[in-house]
């Protein structure tokens, strides 16, 4: 069975919404494929791995979205194979589906870098399924160290770009509240929170200021800092760095990076840095026609030549540019280079405390400030009204009231987390301070 369509986009993270939105909005007959039914927030996957937040705040259907785009096709599918020469999708169960304009959206997947034990040991943190799988690990793991009364609790975020801080900084501060809220004070004593980098300094895009700020606001809140120094493997009871020492940990969350996934690697394209595509200065791909590649599979670059990162607001603007590049070609025009609205970098540290660096002149922002701006920020990008009350109630619910959520867990037990079985706690030398400080 073979189907041909005007435009196939192949993802539907924040590029392939993007392109299809503009693209149905002109009338232009589009097919939407993505294996879920749902658009996800990325930005907001770390809060719902530590309870912040709930699935239904960050995710919101498809068919929602694209309910009055009457051009605009989802179809919910596994894509198999991509054929970028023939421009052509298959699915798992084997349908071929053309397009006269192929848009690859397809999003990237965790880079290990070759870690030993990473993959099979460690939890990443890319989509809802991984923050659900890794919420429940985190729970399951509390409800095991309240049955013993000595035990220590260690969770290693290997990572200190904006998703390990952002993810180190919610874990301590859920020692600080949740866990002694709900649990108790002598438990939140026996909890630590350790992040690991290779580079020296957390969140090494952003300024020395943003840097030094984000640094004290993490040891406040107690997470222990081992930056400047790699992990060569992950085990099954923790980590061993580069400089010999090991961390114990019976939760390790992966956060150092995202590589091309196979669909890129089989498709016939050329690949760059990371696996990704290096595309044109107008977003398609090189050595083939009608073809974009945009988002986290794509190595886009400035008005300078300078390779742009992996972040939603760069995807989604890539999207649209995509998008109008795409009614040209249909309408027989010409296409522009791809143009970066530079809105800067943002990442939250914990309650009250973020550090933002916005616009093309890195105007800082730290502490409360920050932190406010970070929250219109991302209420203002979440997808529908729902999705924005249910953020506003959870942050408000959290933040001022000091109530987050609490994972229920049913279903799957420890064993049958995707074959993860989580470590004993292990016994606490008399010596060993916990994490919780007044």
């Amino acid at each position: 069975m073979e189907d041909t369509y005007q435009v196939i986009v192949v993802g539907a993270g924040f590029a392939g919404v993007a392109a299809a939105k503009k693209l149905g909005r002109k009338g232009v007959r589009v097919l939407l494929i993505d294996s879920n039914n749902y658009h996800q927030f990325q930005p907001l996957l770390y809060q719902l791995a530590t309870s912040q937040i709930g699935v239904s705040a960050i995710t919101r259907p498809l068919r929602s979205v694209f309910r009055r785009y009457e051009t605009v096709r989802v179809l919910t599918a596994s894509v198999a194979t991509i054929d970028a020469a023939q421009r052509s999708v298959t699915t798992a169960d084997g349908v071929t589906l053309r397009a006269e304009i192929l848009v690859i959206a397809v999003g990237a997947v965790p880079n290990f870098f070759n870690t030993p034990g990473a993959g099979q040991h460690a939890f990443p943190l890319y989509s809802v399924t991984d923050a659900t799988r890794l919420g429940t690990a985190i729970t399951r793991l509390l409800d095991q160290a309240d049955r013993n009364s000595e035990g220590l609790v260690d969770v290693v975020v290997v990572g200190g770009g904006p998703t390990g801080v952002e993810t180190a900084g919610a874990m301590a501060e859920n020692v600080k509240y949740m866990v002694r809220k709900y649990f108790s004070p002598e438990l939140a004593a026996r909890c630590r929170v350790h992040l690991v980098d290779m580079v020296p300094s957390v969140l090494n895009m952003f300024s020395t200021k943003s840097q030094r700020y984000a640094t004290e606001r993490l040891q406040k809140v107690g997470v222990q800092l081992h930056m400047g120094v790699g992990v060569t493997e992950v085990r099954t009871d923790g980590v061993a760095l580069a400089d010999g020492s090991f961390v114990p940990a019976q939760i390790v969350v992966w956060a150092g990076g995202l590589k091309a996934g196979d669909l890129i690697s089989t498709s016939g394209l050329t690949q760059g840095k990371g696996g990704r595509v290096d595309v044109r200065p107008d977003l398609t791909a090189p050595d083939v026609d009608g073809v974009y590649v945009i988002g986290d599979a794509a190595n886009i670059t400035d008005s300078t030549g300078a390779k742009l990162p992996q972040l939603g607001s760069v995807a989604q603007q890539a999207g649209k540019w995509a998008a109008a590049n795409i009614l040209a070609d249909l309408a027989g025009g010409s296409r522009t280079p791809f143009r970066y609205v530079d809105k800067g970098y943002m990442a939250m540290v914990g309650r009250g405390a973020a550090v933002a660096e916005l616009g093309r002149k890195r105007i800082q922002l730290q502490g409360l400030f920050a932190f406010l701006s970070w929250l219109l920020v991302h209420l203002a990008l979440l997808s529908g009204v729902q999705q924005k009350v249910r953020a506003l109630f959870s942050w408000l619910n959290g933040y001022l009231l000091h109530s987050p959520a609490q994972v229920v867990v049913s279903g799957p037990t420890e064993k049958e987390l995707s074959g993860l079985t989580l470590p004993e706690v292990r016994p606490a030398p008399p010596t060993e301070a916990g994490l919780e400080k007044e």
